[in-house]
């Protein structure tokens, strides 16, 4: 394009080259880290396999679902499979408790190995690999171990404790036929076997802390709780809210292992220890209706979404560099 100059002759001005477009930049990238991406080509390969192509089942919670017809040969049936849970009379109680437990777990167990991974910074270098194995220990135990553990406890006539009581003269608990004690029990259980894993985390961002903080908060005469409440938590509130985030997201999908094998699938404890996982199991099995548990999954994802976008949106909102994205 010509450009008049003041005294009227034409100037030729070059053209600017056009903008790439996205998808140009993004071959430029692809290209650029190629050997990066092949390498990491096995690993997509199997996230797409195991987490990805079985979503083509999501549409089972729509149908009526018949084994001889398959998936895709049985009929419809649009929201019948949600109508079927929620007009349950165990919705609202197995819901309830599946919100409540996630968050005291969330509670408890976060505040509790904040508390373990301070203290374990405290202790010296021989001793932290002895605490460290000893709160770990309890997260590779399989619910089903834990459960008998739990069994040896609580069983009535020869559990422990039964034994305990009867030699300090007290009554007997018959524990797997009272309802109000097992919310106390599940968190203290969870707590046990849960707090290990978190609390090395927390540690690993102690660790991960400038020490100079300390040094020159040490200098200006600050105590070890100001230390820890000045210096020590504010740094680790990223890796908090990351983690709090995260849970949160999983609030409407309970530990099944947890609510099955702790309270021995005692009917009389249904009230307070049944939860969205084991109703659906004990649905499909007793029911075989795999269209309402496809519905129930389904429902407990979705939920889960939404809290963690809810949840990343108000953090955001509140300090935007907390955000997990």
């Amino acid at each position: 394009m010509d450009k008049p100059t003041s005294g009227g002759t034409p100037q030729a001005v070059p053209l600017r080259s056009r903008p790439r477009g996205k998808l140009a930049r993004e071959w430029e990238q692809f290209k650029r880290n190629k050997e990066l991406l092949f390498l990491s080509l096995p690993g997509i390969l199997i996230k797409l396999v195991i987490n990805y192509l079985p979503l083509i089942g999501l549409i089972v919670a729509f149908k009526q679902y018949r084994f001889d017809l398959g998936i895709f040969g049985s009929e419809w049936n649009g929201l019948n499979n949600f109508k079927f849970f929620f007009s349950s009379e165990a919705a609202f109680q197995i819901t309830r408790n599946t919100v409540l437990y996630n968050l005291g777990f969330i509670i408890i167990t976060t505040t509790a190995a904040l508390i373990l991974a301070v203290l374990m910074n405290e202790v010296s270098g021989r001793f932290v690999k002895v605490y460290q194995t000893a709160l770990f220990f309890p997260y590779f135990l399989s619910w089903v171990v834990v459960g008998y553990i739990t069994l040896a406890f609580l069983e009535h006539e020869k559990g422990f404790l039964y034994h305990l009581f009867l030699s300090f003269g007290w009554d007997p608990v018959q524990w797997y036929q009272e309802a109000d004690k097992w919310p106390y029990l599940l968190n203290g259980v969870q707590l046990w076997k849960a707090v290990g894993f978190s609390t090395l985390i927390y540690y690993a961002g102690i660790i991960g802390i400038n020490p100079t903080y300390y040094e020159a908060a040490k200098i200006d005469g600050a105590s070890k709780f100001q230390m820890v409440f000045r210096i020590t938590l504010p740094l680790l509130t990223p890796l908090i809210i990351i983690l709090f985030i995260i849970a949160v997201g999983g609030m409407f999908r309970a530990d099944f292992g947890l609510f099955y094998f702790i309270p021995n699938n005692s009917s009389f404890l249904y009230t307070t220890t049944d939860v969205i996982d084991t109703y659906v199991y004990r649905s499909l099995r007793d029911l075989g209706d795999v269209g309402m548990s496809a519905a129930v999954g389904l429902y407990q994802s979705v939920v889960g979404f939404i809290l963690v976008l809810s949840t990343n949106y108000i953090i955001k909102k509140i300090n935007s560099e907390n955000a997990l994205w």
